[in-house]
C-alpha cells in the first residue's frame, strides 16, 4: 500500500472537525470514492451526497457549538488495501473521552475509501472521578505512549506551542545531545528520537511511584534507569515531571532530574 497511513488518518479525522462547508465537501471527495459505503452501528451511508449529509449533521450536532472535537488516537496500522485506527471524541474545553470510534477502511487503487466500518464504544467503565476532567486521562495515555517509545505518537499529545523546560544548568549541553530548547510538537518528537538514539529503549527502565493531579496540572514522581550507548554506562535517578493539560493537550512540560548522574554516564573516562 503506497500511502502515508498517519497522513490519511489525520485527513479522515479533520473532516469531522471542518467548519467550512465547501472545504468539507472537497475533503469528503478526496477521502471517499464516489460509490463508497460507510457502515455504523445503526446505519449505512452510500455515496458522496449521503456522506456529506452524514458528516455535516455530525459537525452541527457535536462540534459546531464548541462542544466536542475529534482526535486520532495515534494507533493507525495498515497493509495491502486496508487501514485500522481509533478516534476519540473529547469535550472541546477538556474532559474525559466522550466516545471512542474504532474504524476499519478498505481503499481503492487511488487510495480512496471504498468501505468504511465504524464501531462505537461509550466511555470506559471505572473512569477516575474526583479530579477535574481530562487531566488524568491524558496523563495515563501519555504514560502508555511513553512506554511504547514512538516519538511521533508521543509528540501528538502536545499543543502546537509548548512551555518546555528541563532543569539543566545550560540549554545546549555539549555532551548530552537531547538537552536543547524545545517549544513545538516537532521539537518534542526530536527530543524523544535523540534520546532513543543514545539510550536504547530496550534498556530503559522507568517507574512512576506517585501521580498527583490538581486541576489541569499533574506531577509525576518516579525513577529512571537508562543505558548510554556511547559509553556503556547506566545512569539511575529520581525525577519529577510537571505536566499541564489544556483542551486535552499537554501545554507545559517541566522536568526536574539529576543532571549530574546523566553527565557522568556520558563521561568516557
Amino acid at each position: 500500500m503506497n500511502i502515508d497511513v498517519e497522513e490519511f488518518v489525520d485527513r479522515y479525522v479533520a473532516v469531522w472537525n471542518e467548519p467550512d462547508l465547501e472545504r468539507r465537501r472537497l475533503a469528503i471527495a478526496g477521502l471517499w470514492a464516489e460509490d463508497a459505503v460507510e457502515s455504523t452501528d445503526s446505519a449505512q451511508y452510500r455515496g458522496h451526497r449521503a456522506l456529506q449529509e452524514r458528516v455535516t449533521q455530525a459537525y452541527e450536532e457535536l462540534v459546531e457549538q464548541g462542544r466536542f472535537v475529534f482526535r486520532a488516537a495515534g494507533d493507525a496500522v495498515g497493509h495491502h488495501d486496508a487501514i485500522r485506527f481509533t478516534t476519540y471524541m473529547i469535550p472541546a474545553g477538556g474532559g474525559e473521552i466522550a466516545w471512542t470510534g474504532f474504524v476499519f477502511v478498505q481503499l481503492d487503487e487511488d487510495g480512496r475509501i471504498l468501505r468504511d466500518y465504524q464501531f462505537g464504544d461509550p466511555p470506559a467503565a471505572g473512569v477516575v472521578t474526583g479530579n477535574p476532567p481530562g487531566t488524568q486521562t491524558v496523563v495515563e495515555e501519555f504514560l502508555r505512549r511513553g512506554g511504547q517509545g514512538n516519538p511521533e505518537q508521543i509528540a501528538e499529545m502536545y499543543a502546537p506551542k509548548v512551555d518546555w523546560r528541563v532543569s539543566w544548568p545550560i540549554e545546549h549541553h555539549p555532551d548530552v545531545p537531547w538537552i536543547r530548547p524545545r517549544s513545538t510538537c516537532a521539537d518534542v518528537a526530536d527530543h524523544h528520537r535523540t534520546f532513543n538514539e543514545h539510550c536504547p529503549p530496550a534498556e530503559s527502565r522507568v517507574s512512576i511511584d506517585h501521580l498527583i493531579v490538581d486541576g489541569t496540572d499533574a506531577v509525576l514522581i518516579g525513577t529512571s534507569s537508562q543505558l548510554v550507548k556511547l559509553t556503556g554506562k547506566r545512569f539511575d535517578m529520581t525525577f519529577a515531571l510537571r505536566l499541564t493539560i489544556e483542551h486535552g493537550l499537554i501545554t507545559r512540560h517541566h522536568m526536574y532530574e539529576d543532571s549530574l548522574a546523566v553527565i557522568e554516564a556520558f563521561n568516557r573516562s
